[in-house]
Parts: C-alpha cells; sequence; structure tokens
C-alpha cells in the first residue's frame, strides 16, 4: 500500500495522484506540487488515502507544502495577468490574420511559461506569433490546439437539459459517446436534440447506457413471437427501463403488456426468433 493525495488543477479537471510525505492534508485544503509543466498550485480532492501499487504510477511526485496566503496571492495575480495576456494575445492573431480562435490564457504557478488554448478548423503556423508574444512576454510561450469538447469544458455554460455543462462541473475525462447509445435509449436522432453546446453528442448519453445494455439483454427483441399467460404473441413494443413488455396476442386479437418479471414468474418467456 501507498499514501497518496488526490489533486485537481482545475474545476471538473483530471485527478492526479502525489505523495504527500510526511504531511497530513485535508479535502479541501490547497497544495503546492511539482508537476511535469513544473511547480503547480491544486486544490485537494482526496485526502491522505491509502491505495495498492497497482493503482499508481510509481514513482510519484511529493507534496512541496501546503499553500500559504502569499501563494494564494500569487495565482489571483497571475489570473489578472493571464486576463491581459488574451488581450494582447487576440490582438496578434488578428495582426497576423490567423485562422484561429483564442480559447483561454493560463500561466503557469512559477510564471515560467504562459499556455494559450485555441481551436482552429485545421493546422496553423504560429511561429511568427509565438516569437512575438515571447518577446512581450519574456517568458516560455505554449500555444495547444484544443478541440470543441475541451473548449466547452473551459468556457463552461448551460446545457439543453437547463442545468450547467457536465463537463464544465464534475467530469474529469470525457468518455466515448456514440450515436448506438441513442439508438438503444430509443431517442430521436435529431442532432439538434442529442448534441451538446460544443456540437458533440451530449456526454449524459453515457449515464444510463449500460442499463439499457443490461436491459436489452434480459428482454425480447422487437418482433419476436414468445409465449405468454394467454397464449402466442409478437413483441411489438418494449419499455426498457420499466422492463414492460407489449405483445400482440392474435387469440385475444389485442395487445397486453406484461412485466419482465411476470412472464419469468410464469417460466413462459420463451422466444423463438421471427426476424
Amino acid at each position: 500500500m501507498v499514501v497518496v493525495i488526490g489533486v485537481r488543477f482545475k474545476k471538473a479537471g483530471k485527478i492526479y495522484y502525489f505523495d504527500p510525505g510526511k504531511l497530513t492534508i485535508a479535502k479541501d485544503d490547497y497544495v503546492i506540487v511539482e508537476t511535469v509543466r513544473g511547480v503547480e498550485f491544486g486544490k485537494v480532492v482526496i485526502a491522505n488515502k491509502d491505495v495498492d501499487e497497482e493503482d499508481v504510477v510509481l514513482p510519484l511526485k511529493k507534496v512541496i507544502r501546503t499553500a500559504t496566503v502569499k501563494d494564494k496571492r500569487t495565482v489571483a495575480e497571475n489570473q489578472e495577468n493571464a486576463a491581459e495576456a488574451y488581450q494582447v494575445c487576440d490582438t496578434k492573431i488578428q495582426e497576423h490574420e490567423l485562422d484561429m480562435n483564442l480559447v483561454d490564457v493560463e500561466y503557469t504557478f512559477d510564471r515560467n511559461k504562459v499556455i494559450f488554448y485555441f481551436t482552429a478548423d485545421g493546422r496553423v503556423d504560429f511561429r511568427n506569433l509565438v516569437k512575438d508574444l515571447a518577446a512581450v512576454f519574456k517568458t516560455r510561450i505554449e500555444l495547444r490546439q484544443i478541440g470543441v469538447r475541451d473548449e466547452a469544458k473551459l468556457l463552461g455554460g448551460i446545457g439543453p437539459c437547463g442545468r450547467m455543462l457536465c463537463c464544465s462541473t464534475f467530469l474529469g475525462d470525457f468518455e466515448p459517446v456514440s450515436i448506438k447509445m441513442a439508438k438503444d435509449q430509443n431517442l430521436s436522432l435529431n442532432p439538434a436534440k442529442i448534441s451538446g453546446l460544443c456540437g458533440r453528442l451530449m456526454c449524459c448519453l453515457k449515464y444510463e447506457n449500460d442499463d439499457y445494455e443490461t436491459a436489452k439483454k434480459e428482454l425480447p427483441d422487437l418482433g419476436q413471437t414468445i409465449k405468454t399467460p394467454h397464449g402466442r404473441g409478437k413483441v411489438v413494443g418494449l419499455n426498457i427501463l420499466e422492463r414492460m413488455i407489449q405483445i400482440e396476442i392474435p387469440e385475444k386479437e389485442r395487445v397486453i403488456e406484461y412485466t419482465l418479471d411476470e412472464l419469468i414468474d410464469e417460466g413462459v418467456i420463451h422466444t423463438e426468433a421471427t426476424k
């Protein structure tokens, strides 16, 4: 076992593990840690915790210290400087007539680097832009192209459901979402109804997908003929979440609705594929 803490550097960002050493650090504390980007300021979301060595990538970087009032002031100053850097960079982009959209600017805690996040339809030759920015800020410059989902995560907003975007409030990582998930949940395949602000399929299609997949394995398919307490009939409708099955019974000349449990209890849910 190894003792770790979990740290986030951005709201709803990915959680990274660090070695707290002899420090006892509580959740919601702020810490200064060393990362591949340099020294960074982050918020503790997982307090000291024992985990299996197989669950982390060793060796872990150590926590340098818990954050001080001065460190928090430094972060606030960096955020103010980042806002100014945004305006400078946006002006330079227009001067160079580059086909790119600046999304966000971030200073590393130690101010060794300024990172400019942008979106673009294709590759952008920003070498001259980098030279201009380096001359203005006198530090390392990184221009990082991001996708539309990352842009939505950085900017935030309100989704079609009326709530704040999942990606900007609690989703640490993006998970693959496919049109098949919408089909399995009997949702409209109208892109306007199943797409988020980013224009891609909504992340929430993933939330109930596992339950739908499990239910579809338990339920018969549409078009199958199954035995029921009232005789054989054809499956004409399914309510997947409630495990309800609508069956057309020729002998009764009507459609009867059964629960999955009713058919299992009767021992009559034997199917004959008619596809």
